[in-house]
């Protein structure tokens, strides 16, 4: 039953609170896990519901795997120890678990499995991964030639070099995946950099992976190497604690052992443009073409104060893409206007994003309207309050509780439950603070 709840307006927020392990980073650690031949620790796994359809699409394809006190255990079924026929997968909310695992998926000797999930993902198009993996020779079988259920056929496959056309560190992990066991090398050129989590756990696992400029490349693999797997704390989920620290007047809050891996911290080096009191010790681009072995881990410092609006390009995009709806937030609280360009693949999240988001600020005061590729913020200093409506979307509900703290009235969420999607722990760590 869906949940509502009254956010009401807020003192400073004070204190510190620990980030919630990182969803990304546990999806494809529990992946690639399953890949090997041996047991693998996934230390600081996100027990949430995103990432527990992970670990049920891995049982589902004959991988074990326990919940344990110190982590996710795995123990997996190798490179190409798949096989089904028929199979149905349920992916559920997971946008992320529904492109990656295709790639491991297509590159199987044999087999054939149906992945299908809820109403929002039925929504969600997979021709960006459907076209890569038919030019390495798979098949996919989808719904209306475009959306889920789908049907990923095993085959031979044959690396390829792909050019994306808009960047998508799912859509290029997806395509890795299924360059472990093509034919060849795989090389895929990116527009912009994207997140680089599946390159840097590959390469820990001794795959032969590596970058050139705007590509990156990878060998086929006999077998993969790692004993466990670390997952820091995720910076998407942090990021709406961090928002509220900048809007709610005289906070100060600390967010600890937060992942600061450079394609990341997008939504930072924009809030800092923004005029944002960020303190942490964050990751550098590496010089080059170097691909980092290590998942960066810091505490990250905030304070509220007078923020000014500003522009984020489309190349800015891939590395801010699930913390655009708080770069419209901050631009309603800021000084001028905030601008959002190149972000259409918000269209296709749990919600239209862009709309939801434009909607959902708009009933609560904001001035803010829509672009087809982002939304213009004008900044009024603050927000009234009123009632938002999640539309099933987890950060829409994070979004609205933010508000409501910064708000002269209080927002009310209907939805709030969908936060567990991805982090179950946020009320209670938003109650910390206020």
């Amino acid at each position: 039953m869906t949940q509502t709840a009254h956010f009401q307006p807020a003192g400073p927020l004070q204190g510190s609170v620990p980030a919630p392990p990182d969803k990304s980073i546990s999806h494809r650690a529990a992946l690639v896990a399953a890949m090997h031949d041996e047991p693998v620790l996934v230390h600081n796994y996100l027990d949430a519901a995103d990432t527990n359809s992970t670990a049920a699409a891995l049982r589902t394809l004959g991988a074990v795997v326990e919940m344990r006190p110190d982590g996710l255990l795995v123990r997996g079924t190798g490179l190409r120890g798949l096989d089904g026929v028929g199979e149905t997968i349920d992916v559920g909310n997971s946008g992320t678990l529904m492109r990656l695992l295709p790639g491991w998926l297509a590159s199987q000797p044999t087999g054939s499995w149906t992945l299908d999930g809820d109403a929002s993902i039925r929504r969600r198009p997979v021709d960006r991964i459907a076209r890569p993996l038919s030019m390495m020779g798979a098949r996919l079988e989808a719904t209306d030639g475009h959306f889920p259920p789908f049907v990923v056929h095993a085959g031979r496959l044959r690396g390829i070099e792909y050019v994306q056309p808009q960047a998508s560190g799912q859509v290029k992990s997806c395509v890795l995946l299924a360059g472990l066991q093509a034919e060849g090398d795989t090389r895929i050129v990116e527009p912009a950099r994207s997140r680089d989590h599946t390159e840097r756990m590959l390469l820990r696992a001794g795959v032969r992976i590596w970058r050139d400029g705007p590509a990156v490349n990878v060998c086929a693999a006999d077998e993969l190497g790692l004993d466990a797997i670390e997952v820091p704390g995720d910076l998407s989920s942090a990021a709406f604690l961090i928002a509220a620290g900048l809007i709610v007047p005289g906070s100060h809050v600390v967010l600890e052992e937060v992942g600061v891996n450079w394609t990341r911290t997008g939504f930072l080096r924009v809030a800092e443009r923004m005029g944002a009191a960020i303190e942490g010790d964050l990751e550098q681009p590496p010089l080059g073409d170097e691909i980092p072995l290590l998942e960066p881990v810091s505490d990250i410092d905030v304070s509220a104060g007078p923020l000014s609006g500003t522009t984020v390009e489309s190349y800015e995009v891939p590395l801010t893409i699930d913390e655009l709806p708080l770069v419209a937030l901050l631009g309603c609280f800021a000084e001028g206007e905030t601008v959002v360009r190149g972000a259409d693949e918000l269209r296709v999240k749990e919600s239209d994003r862009i709309q939801a988001v434009v909607d959902g600020l708009r009933g609560l005061g904001g001035e803010i309207e829509a672009t087809e590729d982002g939304f213009a913020v004008t900044g009024t200093g603050g927000l009234r309050g009123g009632v938002l409506d999640s539309q099933g979307d987890h950060r829409l509900a994070m979004l609205g509780a933010v508000a409501g703290l910064a708000s002269e009235e209080g927002v009310r969420v209907i939805g709030i439950d969908v936060a567990a999607v991805s982090y179950p722990q946020f009320r209670e760590h938003l109650g910390t603070l206020a």
